[in-house]
């Protein structure tokens, strides 16, 4: 992720299918998942990461770790650092050493140590402001210890708090040119008044979680409202189905690991 990109000028997109494990994975309230379903419509993910003209490294399954197809979370890449993220979740710990050594072979690399906690979903990168979420899943401590990381680079780190959602970007994304995409309960945040916002309604709040690269915006099918909003914005819409991982408290965001 660079901090000075507008557009989001991604190149780069890390992904994994999910496996037969997937029906395991996490949730706040757990429902059947459809194993084959999700891996078809993360295939349907991935095609539309290729429109984007990104460059997409798939690595395989790994049926020890549920939760290992959602590649945001173990990791994340800031002006050319490989963070190495320490997960909130015990059950996803050993998902940072699958990737550990993929940016360590590309990036300049750091890592998070206990007691800290920190998961990419909690993570956006704006107009050069790097937002953490303070969450379940993430701690003050996790904050602090990239803010030590990144202040050397003269990166600034804001801590937000984030009550009764997984992660910051569960309900606000940010897609480029100043835009964030926020759920309307959420739109009033002070961290978000220097924004131009698409106010997602309560009826479409899982469309909160988009990924925007260049001109397209990658958004959950099914929510035409925002979707509307978005394409007033000048963005290109890609919609892709996502009921499996709705199931798993995921997003579209959650399923790459992208710079």
């Amino acid at each position: 992720m660079s901090l000075n990109s507008t557009p989001n000028n991604y190149s780069h997109a890390l992904v994994r299918p999910p496996g037969e494990s997937f029906v395991n994975a996490l949730a706040v309230n757990p429902q059947p998942i459809d194993a084959a379903l999700a891996r078809s419509q993360h295939a349907e993910y991935v095609n539309a990461l290729r429109e984007t003209g990104v460059t997409i490294e798939t690595l395989k399954s790994d049926e020890r770790y549920p939760d290992s197809c959602f590649m945001q979370d173990p990791a994340m890449i800031v002006d050319g650092i490989a963070i190495l993220n320490r997960m909130g979740a015990p059950t996803r710990f050993g998902e940072t050493d699958l990737v550990a050594d993929i940016l360590r072979a590309r990036f300049e690399t750091r890592a998070l140590t206990a007691p800290a906690s920190l998961e990419g979903g909690d993570v956006m990168i704006a107009n050069g402001r790097l937002l953490i979420g303070e969450s379940e899943r993430t701690n003050r401590v996790g904050i602090e210890q990239v803010r030590a990381l990144l202040a050397p680079r003269g990166i600034a780190v804001e801590g937000v708090a984030v009550k009764g959602m997984l992660h910051l970007l569960t309900d606000a994304t940010y897609v480029g040119n100043n835009v964030v995409v926020v759920w309307d309960a959420f739109a009033d945040a002070p961290v978000f008044r220097d924004f131009d916002k698409v106010v997602v309604p309560n009826e479409e709040a899982y469309a909160a979680n988009t990924l925007g690269i260049g001109k397209y915006v990658i958004v959950p099918a099914g929510y035409p409202k925002t979707n509307e909003q978005l394409r007033a914005k000048g963005f290109e819409v890609l919609q892709v189905p996502m009921s499996e991982f709705y199931k798993a408290d995921g997003g579209v965001s959650c399923l790459s690991l992208i710079w």
